[in-house]
């Protein structure tokens, strides 16, 4: 169907890029094949050669999975939109069809631990050159960029300890530089964070966390120029698999349709659990965009229209504090996974984050005493008993 130009974010959310079948349904409708089949031998040369435009195999492209690009893409006002498996096959993906043996990517050091080990790691091996920067400083960005990149990547705010980075400022320094700049908006979330409007070239999801947001399925997207998502990063995916599935996209498409309820009711408990998180002389820091004790939260305040549904906090002590709090929860789930309707706790320095060198996690702000907290739907009154009984638990009563 035609999508109205006029319509909102919420109203694309729920109806952007819907393609009814000749039975007129009324929920999205799934296709789950793995290819198609053509009237003639003349069909399928010409749909092999681009001749015509058909779906010819689920690797390259499937109506559902075409639903939720749109959908994403309408909601984003982006060119394109190319959906993967998984958040890291959007990030792999998205900086593998930027960069080629000789080129350069430019990176906030404060990643999540795989985006850390694909920029530090396997895109060397591929003869790419990686710098990494303090993303909150312009200086160390400006002297990086001195020279050429091909391209930009940072996550902001980070995962976990929600560092920000300026994306305008950065942006004019990277393009100046000739770089792409290509954001992961995981912890910003659709709803509170719009990186096109400020300069960023492509965005990344992981859209497990908030766009599924209820602990169903894997996937990914990279939004941004056709030039670019059309271009390199479609035939990176198309000639090496990443693709998303087409029930993973159809239960990704019914989450999106309540994505701006849960995730404005999951922040508003998370900003309540860090102002209470910050009251207590048990925990030493909290991180939280939204906190007036951010270092960045008027930048956050400019670039964002909500703190977000994560928690980050250090506790006063080591491992043995952390460990015993995250043992004692009776609400909260121990998982690595966030942006979930359900309540989860992380240990990133012994599971998400593990694989960053301790001097990179001392500078990104992560201890053994750093606890993650994915603020879900729960009752926030359980919660705060929940946060209560973890630091009994912690601090022997």
């Amino acid at each position: 169907m035609d999508t109205p130009a006029a319509w909102r974010p919420d109203t694309l959310a729920v109806r952007g890029g819907l393609m009814r079948s000749q039975f007129d349904e009324t929920a999205e409708a799934l296709y789950p094949t793995s290819g198609y089949v053509y009237s003639s031998a003349e069909e399928a040369e010409s749909a092999f050669n681009d001749e015509i435009e058909r779906f010819v195999y689920s690797r390259y492209g499937n109506p559902t999975v075409a639903m939720l690009e749109e959908r994403l893409r309408l909601m984003h006002g982006a060119e394109a939109c190319q959906a993967t498996a998984s958040g890291m096959s959007a990030v792999f993906t998205a900086l593998g069809g930027l960069c080629a043996q000789g080129d350069r990517i430019v990176a906030s050091r404060a990643l999540f631990g795989s985006c850390f080990v694909v920029v530090d790691e396997v895109l060397r091996r591929w003869g790419v050159e990686s710098t990494f920067v303090d993303g909150t400083d312009l200086g160390q960005w400006e002297e990086a960029l001195a020279t050429p990149a091909a391209a930009v990547f940072f996550e902001t705010p980070s995962n976990p300890t929600q560092e920000l980075v300026d994306i305008a400022a950065v942006s004019e320094i990277a393009h100046r530089a000739g770089a792409v700049v290509v954001v992961d908006n995981v912890f910003g979330t659709p709803v509170f964070s719009r990186p096109f409007d400020h300069g960023a070239d492509v965005v990344v999801y992981s859209t497990t966390k908030h766009i599924d947001g209820q602990g169903r399925v894997m996937g990914g997207a990279i939004l941004g120029p056709a030039e670019i998502v059309n271009g390199p990063v479609r035939t990176l995916v198309r000639h090496t698999g990443p693709s998303m599935s087409p029930f993973n996209a159809w239960v990704t498409l019914k989450g999106m349709e309540t994505l701006t309820l849960r995730v404005e009711r999951m922040a508003e408990s998370a900003l309540a659990l860090a102002h209470h998180l910050e009251a207590d002389p048990r925990v030493v820091r909290v991180f939280h965009p939204w906190l007036e004790s951010h270092p960045q939260h008027e930048l956050a305040r400019r670039q964002m229209t909500g703190g977000g549904t994560v928690v980050t906090f250090t506790l006063d002590g080591g491992k043995d504090e952390a460990f015993a709090f995250m043992n004692a929860l009776e609400v909260v789930d121990i998982s690595n996974n966030l942006g979930d309707s359900k309540s989860l706790t992380t240990h990133p320095a012994t599971t998400t984050h593990r694989r960053l060198p301790e001097e990179a996690r001392v500078a990104a702000g992560i201890t053994d005493g750093t606890v993650r907290l994915s603020v879900g739907l729960e009752d926030l009154e359980d919660l705060r008993e929940d946060v209560e009984r973890g630091l009994a638990a912690a601090y022997g009563g």
